[in-house]
Order: structure tokens, then C-alpha cells, then sequence
């Protein structure tokens, strides 16, 4: 346990200016930990429910919170109108909603995949807490002023048109200044960088052929000192220098494709699934440069490697959870198997560790929390109505869920 917090000191340093809240797809890092140890390990309808409030559309994107907000996108659908993209707000405290800001119409109203949603990219805060930035796959990405009397305006608005199979899924990052968006399509795939005040593109790195769809999102990692863009796309992973998309290292998977799951990072490797069809886990080391396939790999891992959960990495183990719920602890350093063990259920939403045990949570309304460690060990089952895709996040000692109707706070009773 020790270790476990340790460890989660350590990435919270990686992101001073965002520890106050939960400002990004899988909080302060984008690595899943919550700096706040002081939330509920138990939960269901009737108990530690903070509030309850309904959600309007449909959408899978996780809540954002910052400066007393959560933040999420939805899609409100007219059969006859079209399709509403939309920014809300709830008020942290009471869960009133505070904002309702229509960012794109759209004439399309059938899902490319009935599992999906128009609006299941995470939106991202930056760390002054002006501007809550919004994607939209191939229907667009925008800046949403937060306060003042600017408050619920759109700022700027751009588009990357591009063909995927299932619809958008990868959430936008912030690194110095920039937003920063992967796009894999059909058709064209590249990760573009855009000045986070103007929406004008500073840079675009096109990936080369085979190409075809990915959902993952980038993440900002310093190996020395210097800073990387590790992004997970079909047959590739890369890094790329941030001020300028220059491509660092590239690891190849030609079988690999429709990557969802987000890196993670620690013990000096990056760790990544290749995504459909077989899965594997990769360690790479990110310090090489060019084609690092046959050079960089620490290890792999096939049984059990995640299709669409991102990893968690938690002291020496790294935890990990297939679509179908099978649960797998990994030696981080070696790739070696602790224990694989059922959860039950479907799972998509990425695993969050606070307090000092990791929250897993299924499609069904089901999390299960257990103790970190080499043995498996379950602290709780907790359910709720409804079905959850989105990730959990975490802020002022309490969890906020999103399920297809509702957004709850949970925290102890008081």
C-alpha cells in the first residue's frame, strides 16, 4: 500500500497545475489517479448519494470539474431537426444545472454505432479555468468561455473532417498553449495541434499508409527533460515532439486497429494495447528514436491485454480489464501475471485508483473496488440504475458518475 501511494504522489506531481480538480479524460495525469483520498467505498441508490440529476441526450463523455463545476457533453436528438451537440455544467455542491450552451447542430441522427454517441470525446479544462475546450470527432471541436460575462460563449470553432466506422471516441489534451486532437479515419489520420486561444492549427503530423479508424487519446509523459506526445493509433504507436508534432519513436503492430484505450506511464515505459483484432500489451521504452519496434519492447502481453479499458498503473503492478470483465494484475516491470480474476459484467469506462484502492466499473451500473496488490482482494460491489460507459472522476472526496440518464455525486454521509 505503501508503494501504491507513493506512486500516486509521484504522478500527481506530473500535473501541479491541474491537482486542484479533475480536469481531463482520467483526471489530473490522464493516468486514472485521483489526488483526493477521502471518498466513499460504498455506494448504491439509497446510500451516500450526494445528489441525482438527470442528464438530457445522449453521451458517453466523462464529467470534467473545475472551479465548482462538472462539465460534460451530450447529444439532444430531433428525429425531424437533427442533432443538438451540446456543453452542460452542473454546480458541483447541489448539482443545479449552471450551464446549457449548444455548440454544433447537425442534420445526422443515426449513430454509426448503436453503442456510441455523438458525444463521447471527454471535454478538457484549461488549468486557469477560463475555457472548457469540446470535441466532436468529425463534427467539430470548439472553446466554451466558463465565467464571467463571456460565460457559455463559443469562442472559436474548427473542424477535421474525416470517415470512421463507429464515430468519434478520442478526447482532446492541453500541453503548452496547444490543443492537441488525434484523428484516424478511413481516409486520412493524423494528430494536429491547434492554439488553444484561436483554433488555428500550429502544426499537423500526417501518419503514413496502412491507416484506418482509432479512438484513443494522447498523453503528455517527460522522459528527462523532455516532453512527448505518446498517441495509440492503428498499426502505430508514437511519440511526437509537442511544440512542433516532429514524430520522436514510432512502435508498430500491423494486426492492430480501432485502438480505444488510453497509455499510461511509469517505470520508465509507456504502456499501450494495439487494439483490435488480438490485443497485446506493450512496455516500450521511450527513449529511442525512429522505429523502436524490434529495439524498445520490454515485454508483451496477450492474455488479457484490454480492448477499450485504459490500464491503471499502481505502485509495481499495472491492472488492467478486457471488454468482456476479466481483470488482470501485471508485474509492471516484467510483464509477469499476479492473478486474473472476474468482475463480471461488460466493461468500457477506465479504472480510477483513490483512497487507496482501485474503482472498476462496468456497463451495467456495477463498480467493484478492490485493494491494490499481488493477491486479488474485493473491498466492495456497489450498483447503481442505469447503464455506465463514461469513467468516473474524482474531486473534493467525492465520485461523480454518469450513467445514459443521470449524473450523481457520491461522497460519505454527513
Amino acid at each position: 500500500m505503501r508503494t501504491a501511494l507513493v506512486t500516486a504522489l509521484a504522478l500527481s506531481a506530473v500535473a501541479t497545475a491541474y491537482a486542484r480538480d479533475w480536469p481531463q479524460f482520467r483526471g489530473p495525469t490522464g493516468q486514472g489517479h485521483a489526488p483526493d483520498a477521502s471518498v466513499p467505498l460504498t455506494w448504491s441508490e439509497t446510500e451516500n448519494v450526494a445528489w441525482k440529476v438527470p442528464v438530457p441526450g445522449r453521451g458517453w463523455s466523462s464529467p470534467v470539474i473545475g472551479g465548482g463545476l462538472v462539465w460534460l457533453t451530450t447529444a439532444v436528438t430531433d428525429r425531424g431537426a437533427g442533432t443538438s451537440l451540446r456543453l452542460l455544467a452542473y454546480d458541483t455542491t447541489n448539482g443545479e444545472p449552471a450551464r446549457e450552451v449548444e455548440v454544433f447542430a447537425i442534420s445526422d441522427t443515426t449513430l454509426l454505432n448503436q453503442k456510441n454517441s455523438f458525444a463521447s470525446p471527454t471535454p478538457v479544462i484549461d488549468p486557469d479555468g477560463e475555457r472548457v475546450y469540446v470535441h466532436f470527432g468529425a463534427q467539430g471541436t470548439a472553446a466554451v468561455a466558463t465565467g464571467g460575462d463571456s460565460a457559455g460563449e463559443v469562442l472559436w470553432r474548427t473542424r477535421f473532417p474525416y470517415t470512421s466506422q463507429h464515430g468519434n471516441g478520442g478526447s482532446p489534451i492541453l500541453r503548452d498553449g496547444l490543443l492537441i486532437v488525434s484523428i484516424d479515419g478511413y481516409d486520412t489520420a493524423f494528430l494536429v495541434a491547434v492554439d488553444a486561444r484561436t483554433g488555428e492549427e500550429r502544426w499537423r503530423s500526417v501518419r503514413a499508409a496502412p491507416i484506418s479508424q482509432a479512438y484513443s487519446t494522447p498523453l503528455a509523459i517527460e522522459v528527462g527533460d523532455t516532453s512527448q506526445i505518446v498517441n495509440v493509433s492503428a498499426f502505430r504507436a508514437s511519440a511526437h515532439e509537442p511544440g512542433t508534432g516532429r514524430e520522436i519513436w514510432r512502435v508498430e503492430y500491423p494486426g492492430g486497429f480501432s485502438n480505444v484505450s488510453r497509455p499510461v506511464y511509469g517505470h520508465g515505459l509507456v504502456y499501450l494495447s494495439t487494439g483490435f483484432n488480438e490485443p497485446v500489451l506493450l512496455a516500450v521504452r521511450p527513449t529511442g528514436e525512429g522505429d523502436v519496434t524490434n529495439s524498445e519492447v520490454a515485454w508483451r502481453l496477450r492474455r488479457g491485454a484490454p480492448l477499450t479499458v485504459s490500464p491503471i498503473l499502481v505502485g509495481n503492478e499495472l491492472y488492467t480489464v478486457t471488454d468482456s470483465g476479466i481483470a488482470t494484475c501485471i508485474d509492471a516491470l516484467t510483464g509477469d501475471i499476479h492473478w486474473q480474476h472476474r468482475l463480471g459484467g461488460n466493461h468500457s469506462a477506465s479504472p480510477v485508483f483513490a483512497g487507496g484502492r482501485i474503482y472498476f466499473q462496468n456497463e451495467e451500473g456495477v463498480t467493484t473496488v478492490i485493494a491494490p496488490g499481488t493477491d486479488f482482494e474485493q473491498l466492495a460491489r456497489n450498483e447503481l440504475d442505469g447503464s455506465t460507459l463514461a469513467s468516473i472522476a474524482v474531486s473534493d472526496g467525492a465520485l461523480f458518475v454518469r450513467t445514459g440518464t443521470h449524473l450523481y455525486r457520491i461522497e460519505e454521509s454527513r
